[in-house]
Formats: structure tokens, C-alpha cells, sequence
């Protein structure tokens, strides 16, 4: 057993189901470099660390770190819930708490054996994050979800599995902030589960801008009914290891999904994204913008699969994925994957790797720019396509302002 398994499985304490899925992930152990879906990431680093299980009560936490996120919001830190720290004034119709993980979302064995994670997920989390909707609600605000990462000893491990339910003919918007108080090391392994009801249209936006010596493993299971619509945004603007697994099923017909995100990997930063999406019912829909970004030594890693299975007529899938190498140390894997089992589809993907226009660049330079801004300018206009899922203005002003912020770290300011 590796030293972190054995730290993760210490003092387990779960019923029976939840004994078979740790068992699974202990018999299994991590994946390795055979194992397709992890070739690119590899886990040997992690898997010598070890952590502590995180505390019941969590360090102090300075209330202006969440000056710019308002109500409702609902606040985690280390893992653990912060009723301090949220502020749940909802409108009607409209659920937001933290609930145990036996309401979460059910305990799962997962079948192949590279899902560690997920595994682990199912046998050891006790907390997570319920949000429901009832149907034919309009929600006009927000609602926000904050994660903090503090220093705490020894280095931390929390498992949290989320519940996202829109009720039919409702439409909602979720955001997700994934923040560090300060330095630290710890460990998140999260599983999220979304299901839209028929004609529900739901915003998540998430932005991990965690710890650069932090490690977040994400698993996300969406379903869409029919004439659903899921518009997501991922920008990873943080954690030393981020992996990232988005999952979506469009099993209504002319349900439609819209998943943009940006992997800007700098210094010895590994960001790994992998989405799988099946298009299972007619006139279905998904556009997928994707910008990865890479200096230093920085690694970004990007597999957007797409199925179109039997039966599912009708549908129009399309991948866009362009990357920037900005050092020679830097490296990005990028792999589109397209398999079509049905006829009449319209379908499209793309992926490229590149270095900045050396003429735009000289451009920018004989207007008298120095060679960091003009290379900052660039790469922002670059990554800041995917925002255009964003429809308001003011919250794509903040994002643009998080993107902002993580180019300046990465230019090295």
C-alpha cells in the first residue's frame, strides 16, 4: 500500500458499502503510466506524501478574504462547514447547505480500477454541498460556494462529495471559489453530482485559485433532461497538482451544453483536465472552448472525449482547444477524442500548440510596450475567449479580473 492510501484509510470508520469501495481503492492502488486516462499525470510524488484527517473545528479565517463575494454564500474551510463565515439569506424556492454525504450523493463502487479518487470519495466523505432549486424558479442572484484551504499540521485531507439539483423550467447560477488563506500542502478529493431537470438551465462557474503547494482532485457527473441547458466555466488558477475529470450526459432530447475553461500552468504547476461527453438523445448539443497556457515548467494536460451514441440523431458536437508554450520547459498534452455511432451529426474538433505571434509581438514592442506587457497582453486576449459564456457583465468583470490576476503570476510580477 502506498504511504498515501495509508494515511487516507487510517481510522476509517464507514459501514459496509462504504468499506467495499476503500477496499477496491486500496486492492487497486494509484494508477501508473499504463494506465491510459493517467499517462500524462503522474501520481508517484503524491503517493509518498502522507495527511492528517482534517479537524472538526478549522483555523481562524480573516473575514475580508471574502469581501467581494456576497450572499448567499455558503463557506468551507479545510473541508469542514463555517456557519461564521456564511451568510444564507435565500430567496424562496431555493435550498443551500451543507449536508452529510449520505444525502450528498450515494455511495458507489466505481468499475475500473484508475478511479481511485472517486473511490475514495464514496468511502470517506462526510461533508459536502447541497443545492436544490425547486421548479419554474427564476434565481437572480447567485449563489456562491466558497472552499479556503489554511495552514494547518500536519498537511490536511478532506473528501467532499456535492449534490447540484435544477428543478424542471428553472434557471440558476452557481459559482464556485476555491481560495487559500494562505500557504499550505493540503489534499481535496471532491465528487460533484448535477442533474437538470426537463427545460432547466443552470450557470456553474468554478475558480480554483488554491495554494500553488495544494492538490485537488474534482470528479463531476452532470445529466441533462430534456431541452436542459449547462453552461459551465473552469479556470485553473491555482494548486500545484489540479486534476479535474467533467463527465456530462445529454440524455434528453435537445439538451445542450456549454463548457468553456482555462489552464494557465505556470512555475512546476500540473493542471489536468479530462471531460467525457455522451450525447445519448437527438438535436443534442455541446461547444467546448478550451485555452491552455504554459511557462516555466509548467504542465497543462487536456482530453476532450466525445461520444455520440446510437440513436442520437441529430447531433452537433464541437471542441475547440488552442494552447500557448511560452518557455522551452513548458510542456502541454492535448488530445481530442471523437467516436460517432450515429448518422446525420454535424461534429468538429481541433487542437493546437503554439508560440505566440512573433509578429503581433514585434508590433506591440516598436509601439514602445516592453517585452512583459507586450507578451501579457497577448496571452490575456488569448485565454480570454472561453469568458464568453458569461453572459453578465459585472460577474464576467470579476473573472476577468481573477484571469488577470493569475497572468500576472505567471509573468512572474
Amino acid at each position: 500500500m502506498s504511504a498515501l492510501l495509508d494515511s487516507l484509510a487510517s481510522g476509517f470508520t464507514g459501514d459496509a458499502r462504504r468499506k467495499a469501495a476503500l477496499d477496491a481503492a486500496l486492492r487497486d492502488g494509484l494508477p501508473g503510466p499504463r494506465s491510459e486516462a493517467w499517462k500524462y499525470t503522474p501520481l508517484r510524488a503524491l503517493e509518498r506524501r502522507t495527511f492528517g484527517r482534517a479537524e472538526a473545528d478549522g483555523p481562524v479565517i480573516d473575514a475580508a478574504l471574502l469581501a467581494d463575494i456576497p450572499a448567499p454564500r455558503l463557506v468551507f474551510v479545510n473541508g469542514r462547514p463555517s456557519l461564521a463565515l456564511s451568510d444564507l439569506a435565500l430567496p424562496a424556492g431555493v435550498a443551500l447547505r451543507a449536508g452529510a454525504h449520505a444525502e450528498s450523493t450515494s455511495v458507489e463502487t466505481f468499475g475500473r480500477a484508475d478511479e481511485v479518487f472517486a473511490r475514495l470519495n464514496a468511502a470517506l466523505a462526510e461533508e459536502g454541498v447541497v443545492v436544490r432549486v425547486a421548479a419554474d424558479t427564476i434565481v437572480e442572484e447567485p449563489l456562491h460556494v466558497v472552499f479556503i484551504g489554511a495552514p494547518a499540521h500536519p498537511d490536511q485531507a478532506w473528501h467532499l462529495a456535492h449534490r447540484i439539483e435544477i428543478g424542471a423550467g428553472t434557471r440558476a447560477t452557481v459559482i464556485e471559489h476555491h481560495l487559500a488563506a494562505s500557504a499550505h500542502a493540503h489534499f481535496s478529493n471532491a465528487f460533484t453530482r448535477v442533474e437538470l431537470q426537463a427545460g432547466a438551465v443552470l450557470l456553474h462557474v468554478r475558480v480554483q485559485n488554491e495554494a500553488s503547494g495544494a492538490t485537488s482532485m474534482l470528479r463531476t457527473e452532470a445529466s441533462l433532461a430534456t431541452d436542459a441547458e449547462y453552461r459551465r466555466l473552469d479556470l485553473e488558477l491555482g494548486a500545484g497538482l489540479s486534476r479535474h475529470e467533467l463527465n456530462v450526459r445529454l440524455a434528453g432530447d435537445r439538451a445542450r451544453l456549454l463548457a468553456n475553461g482555462v489552464l494557465p500552468a505556470d512555475g512546476r504547476r500540473h493542471l489536468d483536465t479530462r471531460l467525457g461527453i455522451e450525447h445519448l438523445a437527438r438535436d443534442t448539443t455541446c461547444d467546448l472552448l478550451w485555452r491552455g497556457v504554459a511557462d516555466g515548467r509548467g504542465r497543462a494536460v487536456f482530453h476532450g472525449g466525445i461520444t455520440i451514441h446510437p440513436g442520437a440523431d441529430g447531433s452537433d458536437a464541437n471542441l475547440s482547444s488552442k494552447n500557448l508554450l511560452l518557455s522551452e520547459g513548458a510542456e502541454i498534452d492535448t488530445q481530442p477524442v471523437l467516436v460517432i455511432h450515429a448518422d446525420e451529426v454535424k461534429a468538429a474538433h481541433g487542437a493546437t500548440v503554439g508560440q505566440l505571434d512573433p509578429t503581433a509581438l514585434f508590433y506591440l514592442r516598436s509601439r514602445g510596450l516592453p517585452q512583459a506587457d507586450a507578451r501579457r497582453l497577448l496571452t490575456a486576449a488569448f485565454v480570454r475567449e472561453p469568458l464568453a459564456v458569461i453572459a453578465s457583465p459585472e460577474l464576467r468583470a470579476m473573472l476577468e479580473a481573477r484571469l488577470e490576476g493569475a497572468l500576472k503570476v505567471l509573468a512572474g510580477e
